[in-house]
């Protein structure tokens, strides 16, 4: 079984816990208006790559990951979109004794018996909270991600909910408390990270002779950012 990689990073620290070698799959069914990696979207481009390969890529960070309780991730594209792939990465990455996690969307076909067994923690970016203003800003459906969430918690998998927060359509405290009361229905959660909304990757849509679909949206302001996720979903926990 081979699969298609994008790209690398060797010392990632933004992807999950500790120091982590991220390895960006190729391919994602979604088309999110606020997507940075459009270059990852497409199917069947990419390096051809055995999985064997990954794991000996990520045995070199080893002395990296245990220092820092770090890992692997697996992001994209939909890293779920190659599931035979995936799955088959992440139990050779368990063989090894290495940390994994997954970074996704959720968007998966739905059949993940052999993806959760291996997986410790599973990064879930939630796009939106009604099936309408899902496929308004990205396509597809919110019921995949419903269906993965719920795959996680059977096979007892830590959650990480990612959510991007952009200036005029998810930035509302109306839209984050919604948030908050959506992803309570789900269970083993343990962090929520609001991501705020840039435009670093505005100039691959050019490079790629595409139209940026938010073109005129403005950052969202960090620290803004911050302080909602600390009043919304850190303050009066218990």
């Amino acid at each position: 079984m081979k699969g298609y990689l994008h790209s690398m990073e060797s010392m990632g620290t933004v992807d999950g816990p500790g120091i982590r070698t991220v390895f960006f799959l190729q391919g994602c069914p979604l088309r999110c208006k606020f997507c940075h990696n459009p270059d990852t979207q497409a199917f069947g481009e990419g390096k051809l790559t055995d999985p064997t390969e990954i794991v000996a890529k990520a045995k070199r960070f080893i002395p990296y990951h245990k220092a820092s309780g770090g890992g692997v991730t697996f992001s994209g594209g939909e890293p779920l979109a190659q599931p035979e792939f995936l799955a088959e990465c992440l139990a050779l990455c368990k063989e090894a004794g290495i940390h994994t996690c997954i970074d996704t969307a959720g968007a998966g076909n739905g059949d993940y018996d052999d993806i959760l067994p291996n997986t410790d923690l599973a990064l879930c970016d939630i796009k939106n909270t009604t099936e309408e203003s899902f496929r308004e800003l990205c396509g597809g459906s919110l019921k995949r991600t419903e269906e993965f969430l719920r795959a996680c918690e059977r096979h007892g998998v830590d959650i990480w909910i990612r959510h991007v927060v952009i200036p005029g359509i998810t930035d509302s405290r109306e839209h984050l408390i919604g948030l908050k009361k959506y992803i309570s229905a789900f269970g083993g959660i343990k962090r929520v990270e609001l991501l705020p909304y840039h435009t670093l990757g505005v100039h691959k849509y050019a490079a790629m002779g595409r139209i940026y679909p938010l073109e005129g949206v403005p950052p969202m302001d960090a620290q803004l950012c911050g302080k909602l996720q600390k009043e919304i979903f850190e303050e009066n926990r218990s």
